[in-house]
């Protein structure tokens, strides 16, 4: 690993020094390259530097708790009492971030948010969802878009789809996708009677036109006059577009853009992003029980968490962890559990190599 580490830590030094050279900046695409790659192992560079000179403490640390001096030496000893335990965390650390990189975790995603079983308060809940989420993406400098909304007469939804936008957009959200369990006494009801509701939240990584190749001869396009609010604008033009996918019969509509022409191409992305989700749900599952038994699986059928309003709780089913902040949570204090989640599936990872 250390051997690996210094050759790092050598070609982050090289870059450095090359993003500064006139040619290479009067080339912007082979900036932007080298931009990258320094970008991707600064992280590792400057964590081993930091390793590097915690050994280097330690072993002045104990070069003095052999001086006679006892003053010295109880000095000595409570510094390596200090230095000693951080070791070990630095050294997972360091695996961690050497760990091979999901290659959609910078992407944007896609966001569909789905009413399941519970009628409306099902549908009153997934709006929290979607609140929980914008509020989350908003605290971390993440852009929130709408792209298609079916709302009930009560406020809830059957379906919400939206876009988040920003850097590391995919490594954050990914682990949201599954079933969303929600318990508690809905506004509805009289009787003051828990009742359990379900939300299907789907998080896809947005793909580019690179990633994904669509022959128009596959399409099927539709346009129609939206509805919903926005004014008489919405009323007036067919502005809405629906494509289909002939040969997977995917279906993406968008109607919240004010031309035809930017509802398509919104439409086109979505196409896009659900085509690369579905072969990357493909690809996991080829991989068989080893993928199963990681983290953010992404299988939609997947029951990943629960939200227990009598109890003030949520608890995610696959690293079995509760938190007891659950207004704080919906409204997108989020934080704790997606770390949780994230050094999860870094564990599980390491382990894998391990084995």
């Amino acid at each position: 690993m250390f051997d690996k580490l210094d050759s790092i830590v050598a070609r982050f030094e090289e870059l450095n020094i090359l993003i500064a050279q006139p040619d290479v900046i009067a080339d912007m695409d082979r900036w932007r390259k080298l931009m990258k790659e320094q970008s991707e192992l600064a992280p590792i560079a400057e964590a081993y530097e930091a390793y590097k000179k915690l050994k280097s403490d330690i072993a002045d640390a104990k070069e003095l708790l052999e001086q006679p001096d006892p003053d010295m030496k109880e000095m000595a000893q409570m510094e390596l009492d200090e230095l000693l335990p951080k070791l070990p965390e630095m050294e997972q650390e360091i695996q961690f971030l050497m760990l091979p990189k999901d290659v959609n975790d910078d992407k944007n995603v896609v966001v569909e948010v789905r009413a399941g079983a519970g009628g409306d308060e099902a549908g009153l809940f997934g709006m929290e969802l979607v609140r929980m989420y914008t509020h989350y993406a908003d605290s971390h400098g993440l852009k929130v878009a709408m792209v298609d909304e079916n709302l009930t007469e009560l406020g809830g939804l059957k379906e919400v789809i939206f876009t988040i936008s920003g850097k590391g957009a995919y490594s954050k959200l990914k682990f949201e996708s599954g079933v969303h369990r929600v318990q508690r006494v809905p506004v509805t009801e009289s009787q003051g009677r828990i009742q359990t509701s379900t939300v299907t939240v789907a998080i896809m990584p947005e793909a580019e036109e690179v990633d994904v190749e669509i022959n128009p001869s596959d399409l099927r396009i539709d346009t129609y006059r939206a509805g919903g609010a926005g004014g008489q604008h919405v009323n007036r033009t067919d502005s809405a577009v629906r494509i289909t996918h002939i040969p997977t019969g995917i279906v993406v509509q968008c109607q919240n853009e004010r031309s035809q022409i930017q509802n398509r191409e919104r439409c086109m992305q979505m196409l896009r992003s659900k085509l690369y989700d579905k072969a990357i749900q493909e690809q996991n599952s080829s991989l068989g029980a080893e993928r199963k038994s990681q983290i953010g699986t992404g299988d939609r059928s997947e029951r990943i968490r629960t939200y227990n309003f009598p109890q003030g709780r949520i608890t995610d089913h696959r690293i079995g962890k509760t938190i007891y902040k659950l207004e704080a949570f919906l409204n997108g204090d989020m934080d704790e559990m997606i770390d949780a989640l994230i050094l999860a599936e870094r564990t599980e990872m390491l382990k894998n190599q391990a084995e």
